[in-house]
Parts: structure tokens; C-alpha cells; sequence
């Protein structure tokens, strides 16, 4: 399996997906411990929530899945019409998040994802639980 998590830091699971620019590229078997195969750090006008061609970088290199901390509806319907199932945690680890999902066991919950919206108007919680 191909997955790529959100991680602002390169080093822990980060929220809200679709303003994410850096994503671990991980392969995992199941079997083995998932190793890291690349990174991304995309330009600013390259994060999902601000792009919306078709030929984003993410869709480019056929992955099974993504991990994030928080994802917003949008974001997993259009990551589902490319065939990539998302997975929201609180989980902070890469590389055990990635493990869980090669090995098929739950992920810890991911909290409610907030979505800020224009000022003034209201905040929505979206619940985002895909297991």
C-alpha cells in the first residue's frame, strides 16, 4: 500500500487535509515496518483546499490512502473520486498510523474537524469517522 500523511513538520500526523502542502510518502506490506519512500513540500497554492485541477501532485502517485488529524467532507469526496480513502486519527505517529491500516486495525478517533467559514458566519463540525 501507498499512503501519504499529513505532516506540516515532517515528523507527526498534522490536521486539516486540504490546507496541507506536506505529505510522508509511505509503502507498507503489513508484514514489514512501513518505510518512507518520499516527501512532499508543495508551493502554497498547491494545497488541495486552494487547487482544484484534476492533476494535483497527490493524485500522481498512486496512493491507496491518506492519514490526517482533520479532514472536511470536500476533502474526502474529492480524494474518493480519485480512489484514495482517507483516514482521520488523533494518532500522532507516521509511521504506527500507517502500520494500523497495512495491518487493518483501527486508528485511534480523529476529534470533530472544524472548518472555519467567512467571518461572522458560524463554525461546523463535520464528523469525518471512515472506519
Amino acid at each position: 500500500m501507498r499512503i501519504a500523511v499529513t505532516s506540516q513538520n515532517f515528523r507527526t500526523i498534522t490536521g486539516h487535509a486540504g490546507k496541507s502542502r506536506r505529505f510522508l510518502i509511505l509503502e507498507a506490506d503489513g508484514v514489514t515496518a512501513p518505510v518512507e519512500i518520499d516527501r512532499l513540500d508543495l508551493p502554497m497554492d498547491l494545497s488541495l483546499h486552494d487547487y482544484h485541477g484534476d492533476d494535483h501532485p497527490l493524485f500522481e502517485l498512486q496512493l491507496d490512502a491518506i492519514v490526517t488529524q482533520g479532514a472536511g467532507q470536500g476533502f474526502i469526496q474529492r480524494l474518493s473520486r480519485h480512489g484514495i480513502r482517507v483516514h482521520t486519527t488523533s494518532a500522532t505517529d507516521p509511521v504506527e498510523a500507517v502500520n494500523a491500516i497495512a495491518t487493518g486495525k483501527a486508528l485511534p478517533v480523529a476529534a470533530p474537524h472544524e472548518h472555519d467559514h467567512e467571518p461572522g458566519r458560524p463554525r461546523i463540525s463535520l464528523s469525518t469517522d471512515t472506519h
